[in-house]
């Protein structure tokens, strides 16, 4: 994923950067050739040009819209990813009888889907309601026999990575039929008696079917963790009834349950409306931006800017995960494609291949909070609040300027103790070559103004995304038709693993709803704030973490915001204070031991230890742990307040950040010993406080350790005494 040049072009000269922005394909993703490519291909283009139409030029029915935009990602995602680990070349495949079996399975899924268009025709000929006993047997039973073998078979067979067994082909069909009936009755009268007896069965049926459908492909593209959740939420819904104290309710039946959990009560609701909007149209942003190199020139542009300096290729991490992972979406996803190039180079100056990943992973991580797109939570919390995005995005700009100032003074200082260099001229980009290219940024800075102006987040995203392939043109990756289609392939791949994540937090947000679990939470919090506020945050920090653990951002937070934030908002917390403290923890489960996605990924890149990382990595995003309970002490940190006030907090709180760096990696001016690294952790939270008094209180603390500092090891040779 990356080379060193050293004899390029004088337009090109060390260039650092090569293939950031390669298409990134995961251990279980297929690799098509010949037609299965077109095929899949023509598939993925269908899919992107089908949301971008109907976002801007020709919008449809919203619930006809949100089962398109899963039945698509659910078809793509059968054909693309598979059920069962790869043969290997020369490795022994699964018994041929096996796809026989699939074979059979497939005639009751194409009798359901037939079933589907036989009952579309009689509703068009006037029949206002089908005979259950038809949609059970004619319908129902064939679906679910065809779905559960199906998924069942596709978990025993192994075939190699550029076939397509016919398990999988079966469980496409299957996801078409659910979805055509579904399409069927919410666009008849009948879409009003979903959750009451009258409702009509089938719905049940093909919402147990999607559901089923919906869990299988989120284990396939983000792993067990989110599954496990999900079914430990369904399975409360019938074994409620039989739980003491405050999780016993009276219960759902199954019919009343399946038939409302695929509307916008759940499957259909808050996370589908907004990964059907918002972010897939910044997926196919991104993946213009990536058609185009600007990845690329981002990291290289990084690399020419903080490349000399001390532990350069760390602090280059910084910058360039920061950039790319407030597009990608994903902490996992942003390690593995800024990663693949900046660890190895982090080990090269010295760094341990622990603290490489380490680096990585919470830099990565940090991306979901930075603004403007913050990895599309911005979104997500605006559709989930109401608060404008606008709003949203200028209060997460303190909070990520601590974050990343953690980070980076983390980073400085343990390259200062352990007496590493930067890189020299030779190893890096010259910034007057890149600089002549700094057009490129012109998508992010057109994305933020026209947010800022006013438009729509649809139009916004989609006047970004025209940008990026106009402004291509002039530079050296020019995209063509042909390089325009890429994009949109590659933005339809690109958005099988978040739209199928939102589909299955959809189904825990349903179940939250629909149970009233969430309001039992919120009296529980309730009864802890009567004890101590600080108690009940600490509590909800918890549950926050280990909701998302396991978990992409994405769905973290919308399950949290569903669970923890009512019950915050419920003890007299503002609704934008409680949903950033929320999202804030979703964030950092991904560098949150044991489960820590975004550490476990740089591991693998790195070489080290996975928990070893992870545990390194939580140390290096201390800040993040600390700063949401700050939220709730000084709101000025998110903009509330007057500007003198935000002024003094942001100013106090990055100088208590340092102390904190300092703190953690025992080295300020020098080596800090025991008794002055409890006196700086003391100045660091008075500063990070927020208070008047406490300001004023850690600031002397931070002016004398200052002095004594410098008086101390002002003439000393740093490298020569660098000890932990």
């Amino acid at each position: 994923m990356s080379n060193q040049h050293n004899n390029q072009t004088p337009e090109d000269d060390m260039i650092i950067a090569d293939g950031v922005d390669n298409d990134v394909v995961e251990p279980t993703r297929r690799v098509f050739s010949g037609r299965l490519w077109w095929l899949f291909a023509a598939m993925a283009v269908a899919y992107t040009s089908f949301h971008l139409i109907s976002l801007n030029v020709y919008p449809i029915e919203t619930w006809t819209f949100r089962i398109l935009h899963v039945c698509g990602a659910l078809i793509l995602g059968f054909g693309l990813y598979t059920g069962a680990r790869f043969a290997e070349d020369g490795e022994r495949t699964s018994p041929r009888w096996l796809d026989g079996i699939a074979g059979v399975m497939l005639l009751p899924a194409l009798y359901a889907l037939v079933q589907v268009f036989m009952m579309h025709q009689a509703m068009a000929g006037g029949t206002m309601r089908i005979d259950p006993s038809i949609e059970t047997w004619q319908f129902g039973v064939p679906l679910i026999v065809a779905t559960v073998g199906a998924i069942m078979l596709s978990w025993a067979i192994r075939r190699p990575r550029g076939h397509l067994p016919i398990a999988e082909v079966v469980l496409m069909v299957c996801a078409a039929a659910a979805s055509s009936y579904l399409l069927l009755m919410f666009n008849s009268p009948l879409r009003a008696s979903t959750g009451t007896a009258f409702a009509p069965i089938g719905i049940s049926w093909a919402a147990i079917a999607g559901s089923l459908l919906i869990l299988e492909l989120t284990r396939r593209v983000a792993g067990m963790a989110l599954v496990i959740i999900a079914a430990i939420f369904i399975a409360y819904v019938f074994a409620g009834p039989f739980l003491p104290g405050f999780l016993g309710y009276p219960g759902l039946s199954v019919n009343r349950f399946f038939s409302q959990v695929y509307t916008d009560a759940g499957v259909l609701g808050p996370t589908t409306a907004v990964s059907s909007t918002y972010i897939i149209l910044f997926i196919i942003f991104a993946a213009f931006l990536q058609a185009s190199k600007v990845g690329d020139y981002f990291v290289n542009f990084a690399f020419a800017a903080a490349g000399r300096a001390r532990g350069g290729p760390a602090k280059v991490s910084i910058f360039a995960s920061g950039l790319m992972g407030m597009i990608n979406g994903t902490s996992a996803g942003n390690v593995v494609s800024t990663g693949s190039l900046t660890i190895p180079l982090m080990k090269k100056v010295g760094y341990p291949a622990r603290s490489a990943g380490a680096i990585e992973a919470a830099a990565s991580t940090g991306g979901q909070i930075m603004p403007p797109i913050m990895g599309a939570g911005a979104f997500i919390m605006a559709e989930i609040t109401g608060i404008p995005y606008t709003e949203i995005a200028i209060a997460a700009v303190i909070p990520a300027i601590l974050y990343f100032a953690s980070i980076y003074f983390m980073v400085d200082f343990e390259a200062a103790r352990k007496g590493m260099r930067g890189m020299t001229r030779d190893e890096i980009p010259k910034f007057s070559k890149l600089a002549r290219h700094a057009y490129l940024f012109a998508p992010i800075i057109i994305l933020v103004a026209a947010l800022f102006m006013g438009y729509s987040v649809i139009r916004a995203g989609t006047l970004a995304t025209a940008s990026a392939a106009i402004v291509s043109w002039i530079s050296p990756n020019k995209m063509g038709p042909a390089a325009i289609l890429r994009a949109l392939q590659l933005g339809g791949t690109m958005s099988i693993q978040i739209i199928a994540v939102c589909a299955c937090a959809g189904l825990i947000v349903g179940v939250i709803g629909l149970t009233g679990v969430g309001a039992r939470f919120s009296s529980l919090l309730l009864g802890l704030a009567g004890v101590s506020q600080l108690l009940a945050l600490f509590f909800a920090m918890l549950i926050s973490i280990l909701l998302g653990m396991g978990m992409p951002t994405t769905a973290a937070y919308a399950v949290a915001a569903s669970v923890v934030a009512p019950g915050l908002i419920g003890i007299g917390i503002e609704p934008l204070v409680a949903h950033f403290f929320v999202f804030y923890f979703a964030v950092v489960s991904a560098i949150t031991p044991p489960v820590a996605l975004a550490s476990y990924a740089a591991a693998g890149i790195s070489g080290d230890n996975a928990m070893g990382t992870s545990v390194a990595s939580f140390k290096i995003g201390l800040a993040a742990f600390i700063v949401p309970f700050m939220f709730f002490y000084s709101p000025a940190m998110l903009m509330e307040g007057s500007w003198l006030q935000i002024a003094r907090v942001g100013v106090t709180a990055t100088m208590g950040i340092v102390l904190l760096s300092a703190t953690v990696q025992a080295w300020f001016f020098g080596p800090v010993k025991a008794w002055q690294r409890v006196v700086m952790f003391i100045g660091a939270l008075c500063m990070i406080y927020g208070g008047i008094y406490s300001d004023l209180a850690g600031i002397a603390i931070a002016v004398g350790l200052i002095v004594f500092q410098r008086r101390h090891h002002n003439d000393r040779n740093t490298p020569q005494m660098a000890t932990t």
